[in-house]
């Protein structure tokens, strides 16, 4: 989280671009930057399962990194209004659905949608408008943040589906958790990082018509970091809401 948003800084400061494709160490609960959450997680039977917490810069609602690949991407904005948000997520997304294809996920922009809050309800419930899924059910659950000129927009693409293990964190019963798309399920093995972030990059190339190059890590990006780095460990952070 902390890289992300550095690299969000940096896209404000310099215009770079960069999609970042990455896993998780430990199996960890992401909440959504203004979704309440203090008091409805049971921190015993976390420990027990193994399950960290973070919260996320970007919105949406909790999702468990674990057997999945994440991404992110950072950019610089023209303008400050909605449309250069839904531009940059309108693009972000064809960039998704050509990389799955080229893996071979039949992956299309949910039609069917409904439109939830920031609530306990996990976050690949349902897809919402646009969202990327496979026969109905959400495979890539993305958030946005956008702020000085720049924005961020995180997703999640499910290998396998670990989703209902939130119902077992919660302090109340949240329900029959729906069954969510997943990367196992579409092509009847599950790919590694490297397999799903290869044909993403093709994409992304085809697309910018670039090649997709390393970013650096400079100075002022470490710096950034490091003081973000305390931010997101902080339980006051985590816990705000």
């Amino acid at each position: 989280m902390a890289l992300d948003e550095a690299l969000m800084r940096r896209a404000a400061r310099t215009g770079d671009a960069v999609f970042r494709v990455y896993t998780w160490s430990s199996p960890t609960l992401s909440l959504g930057r203004n979704q309440p959450a203090r008091g409805s997680y049971d921190l015993a039977v976390a420990r027990e399962l193994g399950v960290s917490f973070v919260r996320r810069p970007t919105g949406g609602r909790a999702l468990l990194h674990h057997r999945e690949v994440t991404y992110s991407a950072t950019l610089p904005l023209s303008g400050e209004g909605p449309s250069q948000a839904r531009a940059a997520y309108d693009f972000i997304n064809s960039v998704l659905l050509v990389g799955l294809a080229r893996l071979g996920v039949p992956a299309v922009r949910a039609s069917e949608t409904e439109s939830l809050p920031p609530g306990l309800r996990p976050c690949f419930d349902v897809p919402a408008e646009h969202e990327i899924a496979v026969d109905g059910r959400k495979l890539v659950g993305s958030a946005q943040w956008r702020r000085d000129g720049a924005l961020l927009q995180h997703g999640s693409i499910l290998v396998e589906d670990d989703q209902p293990l939130i119902a077992r964190l919660l302090t109340t019963s949240s329900g029959v958790t729906p069954k969510a798309a997943t990367l196992a399920g579409a092509l009847g093995y599950s790919p590694s990082v490297e397999q799903v972030a290869q044909p993403l990059r093709q994409s992304l190339e085809e697309a910018t018509g670039r090649k997709v190059e390393p970013f650096a890590l400079d100075g002022d990006l470490e710096a950034d970091v490091e003081s973000l780095r305390a931010i997101y460990d902080d339980t006051a952070w985590t816990w705000r809401r």
